[in-house]
C-alpha cells in the first residue's frame, strides 16, 4: 500500500494527511534529533519502505544510497535509535525523527555526525 500523492502546494502545506513528497529518486530527507537534548544527530534518506518501517516499528530505518538497501540503525553496530515521535515539514519533503540514541549516531562512532564547524574566512573545519 502506497502513500497518497502530494497535493497542490497550498493544500499540501495545510493537509492533516500524511502525503510524503519523495524526490525524483524516491527518497525523503530524514533528520534524527536527540529527544532529550535536541541535538541534531544525523541526516539520512528514507524511501517509502523505510518510512513505513520506521513508523510501524519505532526503530530508525533508512535507505542506503551507497548499498541500495534498507538499513536499520544499529542492526550491526548496536547503536540503535528508538523513535519517540516523527514530524514532517510543511510540504512533507523532510521528516524529523525524535530519537533515543544508544551509542554514537555517526558511522565514525561519534555521538553526532555534525561535529565540525566551518570557519567562513578560511573555509577550514574545526571541531572534535
Amino acid at each position: 500500500m502506497s502513500f497518497e500523492p502530494p497535493l497542490p502546494k497550498a493544500e499540501q502545506d495545510e493537509t492533516s494527511e500524511l502525503r510524503p513528497t519523495f524526490n525524483a529518486d524516491g527518497l525523503i530527507a530524514a533528520i534524527a534529533q536527540d529527544v532529550d537534548t535536541r541535538e541534531i544527530l544525523m541526516l539520512a534518506w528514507m524511501n517509502e519502505e523505510a518510512l513505513r518501517a520506521t513508523l510501524k516499528t519505532g526503530r530508525g530505518t533508512y535507505w542506503s544510497r551507497a548499498r541500495q538497501a534498507l538499513w536499520i540503525k544499529g542492526e550491526t553496530s548496536g547503536h540503535t535509535q528508538e523513535v519517540v515521535s516523527v514530524e514532517v515539514d510543511c510540504d512533507q519533503d523532510a521528516v524529523l525523527l525524535h530519537v533515543r540514541q544508544t551509542g554514537g549516531a555517526c558511522h565514525t562512532g561519534r555521538k553526532s555526525c555534525f561535529y565540525r564547524t566551518i570557519d567562513p574566512d578560511t573555509l577550514r573545519l574545526s571541531g572534535e
